[in-house]
């Protein structure tokens, strides 16, 4: 059996049993390799846009004889799948602008999917924002330390439309801004991780207002002040939810 790290463990369990994987970037290709072992998924797509990642996704997929299981696609982003050849989207380690890009770009094949695997290296309320817009449902998130850094990851379907937004408009602007920074599911859950990244932010943000404090309050400096206690003002408002 392939061995995951903390974090690719689980991206593959957000995995619904039975799906048809497209992993877009897959690297490696051992996501879709451990799935198709344990039995959870029969089929997968393995598709990355350079050529050295999808050679080794070959050379492991071929060396746990799965060639008949998983297909090997060089494609950017979704650009090689057909609508419907895929129910299940998983994209992961890249950063937020190149995943929206990817999901913008690929919206007919993203549509005809069932569920999206998401997670974003950076900007994730960005992410969240354009799932919101374009009515996808996040039902539901997870979160891993690993190696010094925090993964947030989340499970999307597509199929939610205007009933998302009619909930979110029931929390208010300022809960709905949280959530897109912090994740509606990581907060209701009172995730372990999330409220130690909280934390975190927390002491961060104090810290930069004890700087900017001693600062010459320039129009500037006022400015950032302002900004950096508005986050501040949401971290701790997300942690007095998870108390």
């Amino acid at each position: 059996m392939v061995k995951l790290s903390e974090r690719m463990l689980h991206l593959a369990d957000m995995v619904r049993q039975g799906a048809v994987l497209a992993d877009v970037g897959t690297d490696h290709g051992y996501i879709p390799i451990y799935l198709v072992e344990s039995g959870r998924i029969c089929r997968a797509f393995a598709m990355d846009i350079k050529e050295g990642p999808l050679g080794r996704a070959k050379e492991h997929i071929r060396a746990f004889g799965l060639d008949d299981y998983i297909t090997v696609r060089r494609s950017d982003g979704v650009a090689a799948l057909s609508p419907g050849e895929a129910d299940t989207i998983l994209i992961a380690g890249m950063g937020g602008d190149v995943m929206r890009h990817i999901l913008e770009d690929g919206e007919a094949v993203v549509a005809s999917s069932r569920e999206l695997i998401l997670q974003p290296q950076s900007k994730i309320r960005e992410v969240r924002k354009y799932l919101f817009k374009k009515g996808y449902e996040v039902a539901g998130e997870d979160m891993v330390y690993e190696e010094g850094k925090y993964y947030p990851m989340m499970r999307v379907l597509t199929c939610g439309g205007e009933a998302v937004r009619k909930r979110y408009a029931a929390y208010g602007e300022e809960k709905k801004q949280m959530f897109f920074c912090y994740g509606e599911f990581l907060i209701q859950e009172k995730h372990s991780v999330m409220r130690q990244f909280l934390k975190e932010q927390a002491g961060v943000y104090e810290g930069l207002l004890s700087r900017l404090d001693k600062m010459r309050q320039s129009d500037a400096a006022k400015c950032r002040r302002s900004e950096v206690l508005s986050k501040l003002h949401c971290v701790q408002r997300a942690l007095g939810l998870m108390e």
